[in-house]
């Protein structure tokens, strides 16, 4: 990546012109061939900008000169440069990627590891219990031995106690686990859900990713 601050002037040139004054910017260019222009302000968006694949002609000398992009269908951006205040290359190397916090796996890793969650004395007997319609998130065992699915969603709503419900159907059936209970256990639970979860004899709880995860202390809250 390729970090300049210059004193600079942007004209577009394509399906309609546009003109940036003369003003300090930063300028960026990225390894995969895209230049932004940005102001310091309006957070992360750019002023203007050409995504890839496009071409960067530099045609700077002594600090000054201009740099000429463009792209496949013939746009271009003239960037014309008064002064170069700071000019810094960097291999940033590839990025792995954005990895979510709180998905349902998470949660359901999380769960299994702590399943006093839902009550004393429940234990886990398998993640992913497996049934001819899919896995069920969780199955476990209550304090009094009752076999218990639970079903694990960020945000729980009808399609959820619907799914779960058809998994009670069947694990019903097999004698060496009924009768088998519901839990449906989401950080959010929708009024709708909620309604026909208990309807259906199925109870719902509501989980604190946070909690889990160990990153908050209830007990440290002041309301």
């Amino acid at each position: 990546m390729r970090l300049v601050i210059a004193r600079c002037s942007v004209d577009y040139i394509g399906r309609l012109t546009a003109h940036l004054p003369m003003a300090t910017r930063l300028l960026l260019v990225k390894a995969d061939g895209s230049v932004s222009i940005h102001a310091d302000d309006r957070a992360y968006k750019p002023l203007n900008w050409m995504t890839p694949p496009c071409t960067l002609r530099d045609e700077l000398a002594d600090g000054s000169g201009t740099w000429t992009v463009t792209n496949k269908a013939g746009e271009q951006l003239i960037i014309t440069i008064e002064a170069v205040e700071h000019d810094h290359s960097h291999e940033l190397g590839v990025d792995p990627g954005l990895q979510k916090d709180g998905v349902e796996a998470e949660l359901q890793r999380l769960l299994a590891l702590h399943v006093e969650t839902f009550g004393a004395g429940w234990s886990l007997v398998r993640r992913e219990y497996p049934t001819a319609i899919g896995p069920v998130d969780l199955l476990c065992r209550d304090a009094s031995g009752t076999t218990v699915a639970v079903e694990i969603k960020r945000r729980g709503e009808i399609d959820g106690v619907e799914q779960l419900t058809r998994y009670l159907e069947l694990l019903n059936r097999d004698p060496l686990l009924a009768p088998v209970k519901g839990v449906f256990a989401a950080q959010e639970i929708k009024p709708q859900a909620r309604v026909l979860a208990t309807d259906r004899g199925i109870e719902c709880v509501t989980v604190d990713y946070a909690v889990l995860k160990g990153t908050d202390d209830p007990s440290a809250r002041l309301f």
